[in-house]
């Protein structure tokens, strides 16, 4: 995930040794291996690079390229003044200049530069409209062919050049600097990178050449290398340490990730610290707990963008909306479903573009979109929907000024569209799915999930999509062994149909760590005898129990959360899904309710005491409504497993005297738990045992 842009604490960095080199992270960078650090800057940028240029040894075995704003018009005299601040070489940049170590080249005036292996090609600018992004060009360029090894820094400058290009090289595992807003003449370019989260390093110039001079002593292993097991050899040890430890703080089983990712993001923060071994990095996560969270933020890494990739959204537009809304009813609800939404750049410009194309029908449309992620610090980001103004590289102005609102420093997307976005943390790999989806945008996710993860993740899409619903993937990403699950209809943009076909009967609709030893899981049969079976006292003791403080529509359901009783009008809560009848509750539940209702069930089960959720938007027939429901587990110690109350509670009604009353105009509603009395649970649970005794072996 891209924080926030922070000052590493290089006194807790461990120190490096000369010595004993086997498993080491670095070695010393040779022509062959010639690091190229790419430096932007604009207005003001020429002083901090002559000031960080005067602080670096001539001999760091690295080639600095610098990349600034510069008149077309004009002679560029940066190769005679940055001559006077360095021992090394400078040169203009020619087309096909074979890269040296310990050279600074300079871009020439009206042109673009892009990096190949150790080769720099050189293109003019075309005469263009649009803005033209130096930076963030070569920026790309040179994660291309550096990959981890990449190195970008931003200093003085104005607009937003670079901030993506940066935002690029750190989610390939390179390192990023930024010059101090401070230290900056203009600050424009340094703090749109910060903000945008897409900084390792916040430095003044000198501390920016100091720390390259230290990287320069050793580079970063290769891809290949890190694949060649060089730094993790007969490590299993200590990477299964972390891996527990990242499991203990995260809830999430990273060894199910795609190994070679994983073991990159390791590699990464390793560099941050300059800690070159790999036990050594385990001590220091034991030493320093917030390293632990922020390794488990790089291996989410969230580096997304409006409209990334804008010819993608082009062709939605042209070529899947078309389809998607062929005689669809008004009254019929669109559904989006963004797995891996990060802070919520995909699904608003996914919810931008279907108003776009619905034009004034979109007032009438029901349009739900749900965006999920596995992290809740980029959840909370997503549901304000507050973005800095870098944006305006990527949204353009008319979408600027209908869809979002413009704010001190960035922008705000419009209630507008954050109406038709509902946000939540979930697990797509093991919590309950969505249904009845139109499309599943999941780009540039898979690619980190491990093979395992994999095969549960396209079954899961196959169970959730509608019968001519539309998938679709990242670039580098592809259905692989399902294709007997989707047909790919556009190979370049990765769009897959939904084939007719049985879903693989491959994943559980509710999975949970916290879930208690219980009943076996009953047969379909034996869930229609116990409905059946079930003897009027036990509702009759619910009923005392539920009325003994309001009167609200519930279900009772087991430990293996099958309804075994519905109690009053619950339809606006649960409805039969499509496809072979359930009676899990999680399955029934109605979109917006299933991840609070899952929280609940999991938190009731986990600490047996009634657990609560407030304020859910549930969409049901006659629109959006706030429902909190309360979880009440009711215990029976001679059996393994329990019954569970689910009430739902419609907000903004409170109980008065075991009725529902509406709230006062500036009342405000104060959290209640259910405080259920000892004697009318005993009653219950004695009713329960009784009926146990009673039933068949075969469902006890």
């Amino acid at each position: 995930m891209a924080d926030d842009g922070y000052k590493v604490d290089m006194s807790k960095a461990q120190s490096i040794s000369p010595k004993d080199e086997s498993h080491r992270l670095y070695k010393r960078p040779g022509k062959e291996t010639c690091p190229i650090i790419g430096i932007g800057a604009s207005a003001g940028g020429l002083e901090a690079f002559k000031s960080l240029l005067e602080n670096l040894p001539a001999d760091t075995g690295m080639a600095f390229m610098f990349i600034q704003h510069m008149d077309p018009k004009h002679e560029s005299m940066l190769k005679d003044i940055l001559s006077r601040s360095t021992l090394m070489p400078v040169s203009e940049v020619m087309d096909n200049t074979v890269v040296e170590p310990d050279h600074v080249y300079v871009i020439q005036p009206g042109t673009e530069l892009s990096a190949s292996k150790e080769v720099i090609s050189l293109e003019l600018r075309e005469n263009s409209a649009r803005e033209r992004m130096p930076i963030d060009t070569f920026f790309k360029s040179l994660v291309k062919c550096q990959g981890s090894r990449a190195v970008g820094v931003i200093l003085s400058g104005t607009a937003f050049d670079g901030v993506q290009g940066l935002r690029d090289i750190k989610e390939a595992g390179g390192i990023t600097f930024a010059q101090t807003p401070d230290s900056s003449k203009f600050d424009g370019m340094p703090l749109n990178a910060i903000v945008a989260g897409a900084v390792d390093f916040i430095l003044s110039p000198k501390e920016i050449a100091i720390n390259q001079a230290g990287i320069s002593r050793f580079i970063v292993l290769s891809d290949r290398s890190i694949e060649n097991e060089e730094l993790f050899s007969n490590r299993a040890g200590e990477l299964n340490e972390i891996f527990t430890l990242l499991r203990t703080a995260s809830g999430i089983n990273f060894a199910d990730y795609k190994e070679l990712t994983v073991k990159r993001r390791i590699v990464r923060r390793m560099v941050l610290h300059k800690i070159e071994s790999l036990d050594g990095y385990v001590r220091f996560l034991l030493q320093n707990p917030e390293e632990i969270t922020a390794l488990y933020q790089e291996i989410l890494i969230s580096v997304t963008s409006f409209f990334r990739d804008p010819e993608v959204f082009e062709n939605i537009i042209a070529q899947v909306f078309p389809d998607l809304f062929k005689d669809r009813p008004e009254y019929e609800p669109f559904r989006v479903w963004v797995p891996g939404c990060s802070t919520g750049e995909e699904a608003y410009s996914i919810a931008i573009c279907v108003m776009e194309y619905l034009g004034d029908r979109a007032i009438n449309m029901n349009i739900q979109i749900f965006a999920t992620d596995v992290n809740e610090a980029v959840i909370n980001k997503a549901r304000m929907g507050i973005y800095p103004k870098s944006i305006e590289a990527a949204v353009s102005p008319e979408r600027l000024k209908r869809f979002f609102v413009e704010m001190a420093n960035g922008y705000q997307i419009n209630k507008m569209v954050r109406d038709r976005c509902v946000f939540a943390r979930h697990d797509m790999t093991k919590d309950p799915p969505f249904s009845r989806l139109d499309l599943i945008s999941c780009r540039n996710v898979i690619i980190y999930l491990g093979r395992v993860l994999q095969k549960k993740i396209f079954p899961i899409f196959h169970f959730a999509l509608k019968q001519k619903g539309v998938l679709l993937l990242g670039r580098s990403e592809s259905v692989g062994e399902f294709a007997d699950l989707f047909e790919l209809i556009d190979k370049t943009n990765k769009v897959y149909k939904r084939k007719t076909a049985a879903t693989p009967l491959i994943f559980k609709p509710y999975s949970s760590k916290y879930a208690a030893a219980s009943l076996e899981p009953l047969e379909e049969n034996a869930v229609r005898n116990l409905n059946s079976l079930i003897v009027p006292d036990i509702q009759m003791a619910a009923d005392q129990v539920v009325l003994n403080r309001y009167a609200p529509a519930g279900v009772i359901i087991n430990s293996d959360l099958q309804i075994i009783r519905f109690r009053g009008r619950t339809g606006a809560y649960l409805e039969p899904a499509s496809g072979t009848p359930s009676l899990n509750i999680l399955t029934m539940a109605r979109d917006g309710l299933m991840l609070g209702l899952s929280k609940a069930i999991n938190r009731a089960k986990k600490e047996a005491v009634p657990a609560r959720e407030e304020g859910l938007r549930v969409f049901c027939n006659s629109g959006v409504i706030s429902v909190n429901i309360e979880v009440v587990p009711i215990d029976f110690p001679h059996y393994k497993g329990r019954y569970y109350l689910v009430l739902f509670e419609e907000a903004g009604q409170r109980v008065v005297d075991g009725r529902k009353a509406s709230l006062g105009e500036g009342e405000v509603q104060e959290p209640e738990k259910l405080q259920c009395e000892d004697n009318n649970i005993n009653i219950l649970q004695t009713v329960v045992m009784q009926f146990l005794d009673n039933c068949p072996k075969s469902i006890t």
